[in-house]
């Protein structure tokens, strides 16, 4: 079984004694420095001049500089831009300011196991890697809880990056909730797997095919919405809870009956295939070089795709739906 640690495990007094720099200020990058801060750690928050997020940051009390200045300051720096313009910042802002003995931290592989950094030899490369969204980093952390975070080792060249890690884990709540061992190869490649396959692209890929097919069958949009989209959040609720058996014990036979005899034909051999397709492409990198390459040409991809999303009918009905929900505070895409 994979080694998991927690706070009881965890030096809270090694990310004391360092000064940290967290470049970038997005779901991540709040919460980490407000965390961090608040765990007594000595922070400052790099962002370019003319961010639109330097106000926020101050706003909260946070010490703001450029990456380049936030660089020099510290001794460890958490990269927490987008994997896309890491690089960049990288070799611009904080690659010419790292000295023997420092530590550069990430909160996920990409940009090291694909080659896009490269550090250098004297410097200790650690990933912490909360699994969850910035915000509830942050709002698990005030509720004295927190977010099981992943931690890996790409380089230690001082021979305690493992020790500052997981003091770093610590300090944003991941000790509370567990630590547990991986390597950026398994985070980079299972991380975007999921993503594709389940959490964004098959997800969203089924919901937008099965409430297709019921408005295309005369069913009321409204109805298509709360099965195939509304629902769905009840359903993950039971299986982040207690799993498949939890979610079957507690759906009705009808619905655990019609998921055992139907499920297979939604989900069949073809569909296994273009997995093991799509995790191939992860592995050779084929996925992270057409990302990158569609990054540098401003990704006009992505750009289409979002606007056709957000332009989808479920998308539509929803937005005026859940106005009408008062347990709920509806959000908006920027």
């Amino acid at each position: 079984m994979a080694k998991i640690y927690y706070d009881k495990d965890c030096d809270p007094e090694l990310i004391k004694g360092k000064r940290v720099a967290i470049i970038g200020y997005g779901s991540q990058g709040h919460a980490h420095s407000l965390n961090l801060t608040e765990s007594g750690v000595d922070v400052v928050v790099g962002l370019r001049e003319g961010s639109a997020r330097r106000t926020e940051a101050e706003s909260s009390g946070l010490k703001v500089m450029s990456p380049a200045g936030a660089s020099e300051w510290a001794d460890v720096i958490m990269m927490l831009v987008p994997d896309q313009t890491m690089a960049d910042v990288y070799r611009d802002s904080v690659e010419p300011h790292l000295e023997p003995g420092d530590t550069l931290m990430f909160a996920h592989g990409f940009n090291i196991h694909f080659g896009e950094i490269e550090a250098p030899e004297d410097v200790d490369v650690v990933m912490v890697a909360p699994k969850g969204p910035g915000h509830l980093v942050r709002r698990t952390y005030t509720e004295d809880s927190g977010v099981p975070c992943l931690i890996a080792i790409h380089q230690n060249a001082s021979g305690s990056a493992h020790d500052l890690g997981l003091s770093y884990a610590s300090a944003i709540g991941g000790g509370r909730a567990g630590i547990l061992e991986t390597t950026f190869k398994e985070e980079t490649e299972t991380d975007l797997f999921g993503e594709q396959v389940i959490l964004v692209g098959g997800v969203e890929e089924l919901i937008k095919a099965a409430f297709e097919t019921l408005v295309e069958a005369g069913y009321q949009p409204e109805s298509a919405y709360f099965e195939t989209l509304h629902e769905l959040k009840l359903i993950v609720d039971l299986l982040y809870e207690g799993g498949m058996s939890w979610m079957n014990y507690s759906v009705s036979d009808t619905a655990e009956y019609g998921g055992y005899t139907r499920g297979n034909r939604i989900i069949t051999e073809e569909s296994r295939r273009e997995m093991k397709k799509v995790l191939d492409e992860i592995q050779s990198g084929a996925f992270a070089n057409e990302w990158m390459a569609q990054a540098r040409e401003g990704a006009p991809f992505l750009l289409e795709q979002r606007d056709q999303n957000r332009g989808h009918q479920v998308e539509i009905v929803g937005k005026d739906l859940r106005k009408l929900m008062p347990f709920l505070d509806p959000k908006e895409a920027e």
